[in-house]
């Protein structure tokens, strides 16, 4: 049933597919957290009043480490659920563009080094010829002047 679903897309479908569905899973748990988490505040609290402060806090005690288990466990599916939601959305902005049969042109990286540059500019009339005058370094230049 599967086989013939995914046999007539192609590959860009099939990214798109994938990360639709990674983004639907993630909004899903996002959702169950937010559901959970409205839950756990809208449960009853009772407040302990005792005048014995040692009784009060061994009553307190165990929920409150209760609680703090039970938000712990919310924030780690709600980290996770976010994770997954922003996996998802990844996978479908850089899922590859309509192929339009144009070769793009590869650039070596040999090319792509920088070369420092003096730039002069024409002075105007009454201009210091100083101020006008400009050099470009590159960052590795600078790197190794101030080293040495």
């Amino acid at each position: 049933m599967f086989k013939n679903m995914f046999k007539n897309m192609n590959f860009r479908d099939k990214i798109a597919f994938s990360g639709i569905t990674v983004l639907g899973i993630g909004v899903t748990l996002l959702i169950f957290t937010f559901v959970s988490a409205f839950g756990f505040l809208g449960e009853g609290w009772q407040i302990l009043s005792t005048q014995d402060l040692v009784q009060t806090f061994g009553e307190a005690l165990g929920p409150l480490i209760a609680t703090s288990i039970r938000v712990m466990y919310l924030g780690v599916m709600g980290w996770i659920g976010s994770l997954i939601t922003i996996r998802g959305v990844t996978i479908m902005n850089n899922a590859p563009k309509a192929e339009l049969g144009i070769p793009q042109p590869q650039t070596s990286p040999q090319k792509l080094q920088p070369q420092p540059q003096r730039v002069t500019a024409k002075p105007e009339k009454g201009a210091n010829p100083a101020e006008l005058e400009m050099m470009v370094i590159p960052l590795d230049e600078m790197e190794q002047k101030q080293s040495t």
